[in-house]
């Protein structure tokens, strides 16, 4: 009883003294702005002797300091360290304007993606890539799958990502890629597929790339990767950027390949307007192309508008609206005719559509008086294709997620959890002529840890709940019976980066995956040509986890400074989703355990040598994707075949490799200036698909040759230059292929031949 008497005392004193030294508390306020641009630094770190806090949405700080002597530092990524003697006495201390100068160094390059909060790339945990839209726009990219074909490890098939070896092909149905735009998820409700004309590649501030299971974060669909684009807000000037573009196809070089007498073109044109307007920012954007392709009778007719607003409603609580519209029509074949006719489908496989796609995202966030943010992000996401084929079909996404993230600057510490809901309404001929329903429900936190200034740790969980429902249905070859399925897993992640020198990072990271498989993959009925497509209503959801060890150095020679890193991976899956042959039909199954080995060395940098400014990024990636185990022993009559197996009898490839994977891929892109003139240099190597699916061999004519004459894989190169024509116009030529290789990146389907794009920008 003594000793509880005594913890009260103790206590009860050790309030009374804080009262005391609260009630000497002087307060502190200022503002943090870009010492260039005036713009107010949302978030910057601030230091004061043992008491730290952040800046709100207008730059602006408040805290309490006992009087005295002290140092004030204050932080923002990008930006050079500010630090300044400062006296406290007993009346307040206000109107302290604090600038900072911009520190541009490729290490420094902000990110948020990793943790839901800035931080500097070379202190990020896992490898992450960072693409600014000044590339896309210098190289003629006009949707961002095209643009992220220039990431080391990176590959685009038919519009699937695939992240160091992680997906193979599955015919437009799921993701192990999650696509974001600011942070939210913006896949197709019933595929799980990304929808790359929808991302307004007009209004870009960066896109953040990050290889390597991040489903702790982000849930589902995150197994292999994300890809968060981050759209652009309005600065303290207005500004108006627009292009217009021409693409000219020139002929094959294999002149039995070409169809037409009149060559195709493409044009388009895009516009992005960025205001302030009192407390409220304005983004408006939009986006036209006319397209007749190198393929016959394909083309491409789509717009899209979009907007983005910001509205400060206090200094503490902002308010958000974006909107995003697309509509077109499109018609595209799936596999050509005949090797020697490439350019032109196979009757049977040719589909028209017609879309209109849009998002409505309603945002808020607000900063309470412990300088905690709370944040609340949504997104009702609405798909209506109307195919002429009995592939139509119309979906519905809701999301909503409730974040929180407390951030403990004198501790260098910052906690981040967070609530998702999000559901979906699908109706679709490709899937029975029903409805479907699903249901998503998670909860999140993660902690991101300074220690001793030099090693950051990362630790998050997350726990999620799907729920499906199936009415049923009946289709030409069988019953698919009714049901409601409920699945939850946890997963977790674990990171580190040590500070070894100066400009030396050493990271390890650890995280699981975890995605459950869409409607299309279950539930899909279709012909695409010659190929059938069942339900499999027994298809099981697929884990796994990717470790990773990496070394980031940074470099300058003279005044170019940039970075090397060299990462050595391991993916591992459990029960790996992908389309295969079974019996007679194509159909999503559970094709066993895999595992992904490889490294990447990646090189990036920007500055002069000599008088002449460059830029740099280029990687080589090599993967080793094979099953865990592996029997090619063909299956007897009456046999039920091995997972092994499974791979082995509809493989054109007797060995143990995944299909649809190209072990060796090397990327590079070389720019220089020249007064008002650039010239740049982008090439690709993929080394050939050595696994496809045996079956294509049949249906698809002439594959077979094709690919006996292409066993190297390819390369392309792509030539480009600009010239700034006055201080608000460029003009640009891109020769792209200019070697003029016939290439595919996919069975039946043939790349452009070479290409001449011209293109004019201008910037108000």
């Amino acid at each position: 009883m003594l000793q509880i008497m005594q913890k009260l005392i103790l206590v009860l004193l050790g309030a009374l003294i804080s009262f005391g030294a609260a009630a000497q508390l002087t307060p502190v306020s200022g503002t943090v702005k870009d010492a260039v641009t005036g713009e107010p630094l949302i978030g910057a770190t601030i230091l004061l002797g043992e008491t730290g806090s952040i800046t709100n949405f207008d730059g602006t700080f408040e805290l309490m300091q006992p009087q005295g002597a002290f140092s004030i530092t204050v932080r923002y990524v990008g930006y050079a360290a500010y630090t300044e003697e400062v006296r406290i006495g007993e009346q307040p201390l206000s109107g302290l304007d604090i600038s900072l100068q911009p520190q541009a160094t490729v290490l420094e390059t902000a990110t948020v993606t990793s943790g839901k909060y800035q931080k500097p790339l070379s202190e990020v945990t896992v490898s992450l890539e960072v693409l600014q839209p000044q590339l896309i726009e210098n190289t003629g990219k006009i949707t961002l799958d095209e643009a992220l074909e220039k990431i080391p490890g990176v590959t685009i098939i038919d519009g699937q990502a695939n992240i160091r070896g992680g997906s193979g092909y599955s015919q437009g149905a799921g993701s192990r890629v999650l696509l974001l735009v600011d942070d939210i998820p913006i896949l197709s409700a019933d595929a799980g597929f990304p929808n790359w004309d929808d991302v307004p590649v007009e209004n870009l501030a960066q896109v953040e790339i990050v290889k390597g299971a991040a489903s702790a974060l982000y849930g589902s669909a995150a197994l292999n990767g994300i890809i968060n684009v981050r759209t652009a807000y309005a600065k303290s000037q207005p500004e108006t950027e627009a292009a217009i573009f021409n693409t000219h196809f020139f002929s094959p070089e294999d002149e039995r390949l070409k169809w037409w007498d009149r060559a195709p073109s493409t044009v388009g044109a895009s516009l992005a307007h960025r205001r302030k307007i009192g407390k409220l920012d304005l983004v408006l954007g939009g986006y036209y192309l006319n397209e007749d392709s190198y393929n016959k009778d394909s083309y491409k007719r789509t717009g899209r508008l979009n907007f983005s607003t910001r509205y400060r409603a206090t200094e503490r609580l902002t308010l958000g609206l974006n909107g995003n519209f697309n509509a077109g029509e499109t018609a595209s074949f799936f596999y050509w005719a005949a090797d020697t006719a490439a350019y032109v489908g196979a009757p049977s496989t040719y589909a028209t559509r017609t879309r209109l796609r849009f998002n409505i995202d309603p945002t808020l966030t607000y900063y309470d008086r412990g300088n905690n943010r709370h944040r609340i992000l949504s997104r009702f996401y609405n798909i209506d294709n109307d195919n002429d084929n009995n592939q139509g079909n119309s979906s519905d996404m809701y999301y909503a997620e409730y974040q929180f993230q407390r951030r403990m600057a004198s501790k260098d510490l910052v906690f981040t959890a967070g609530l998702v809901a999000s559901g979906t309404d699908i109706e679709a001929e490709l899937y029975g002529d029903t409805t479907f329903t699903s249901r998503n429900l998670a909860a999140y936190a993660q902690l991101d840890k300074k220690f001793w200034g030099k090693l950051n740790a990362s630790f998050g969980i997350r726990y999620e709940d799907n729920l499906l429902r199936n009415p049923g249905f009946e289709y030409d070859g069988g019953t698919v019976a009714p049901s409601d399925e409920q699945e939850a897993k946890p997963v977790a992640r674990l990171g580190l980066n040590y500070q070894a020198l100066k400009a030396t990072f050493l990271r390890a990271s650890i995280g699981q995956g975890y995605r459950y498989p869409t409607v299309a993959e279950k539930y899909i009925v279709t012909d695409a040509g010659a190929i059938r497509i069942v339900p499999n209503p027994s298809l099981q959801s697929e884990t796994g986890w990717t470790a990773e060890l990496g070394v980031k150095q940074g470099f300058r020679l003279g005044q170019f400074e940039g970075f090397l890193d060299l990462a050595l991976f391991r993916s591992r899956y459990a029960d790996m989703m992908e389309f295969n042959i079974v019996g007679l039909s194509f159909q999503a199954i559970n094709i066993g355990d895999t595992q992904i080995d490889g490294f990447e060395l990646t090189a990036a940098g920007r500055g002069n040598i000599g008088p002449i400014p460059f830029s740099l990024l280029a990687g080589y990636t090599f993967t080793d994707p094979r099953f865990v185990q592996f029997d090619n022993t063909p299956s007897q009559a009456g046999q039920t075949p091995t997972q092994g197996q499974i791979n082995a009898n509809n493989s054109s490839l007797d060995d143990n490799l995944l299909k649809y994977r190209s072990r060796h891929l090397f990327k590079a892109d070389l720019e220089a200036t020249f007064g008002k003139a650039k010239i740049g240099i982008e090439g690709f190597y993929n080394s050939q698909i050595e696994a496809i699916d045996a079956a294509f061999f049949l249906i698809v004519r002439g594959l077979s040759d094709f690919r006996a004459a292409n066993t190297k894989g390819f390369t392309v190169i792509n030539l480009r230059g600009s010239y700034q024509l006055t201080p608000w116009a460029k003009a640009s030529l891109l020769l792209n292929n200019i070697a003029n290789e016939q290439y595919s990146t996919r069975p039946g389907l043939l790349e452009a031949p070479r290409n001449l794009t011209f293109r004019l920008d201008f910037d108000f």
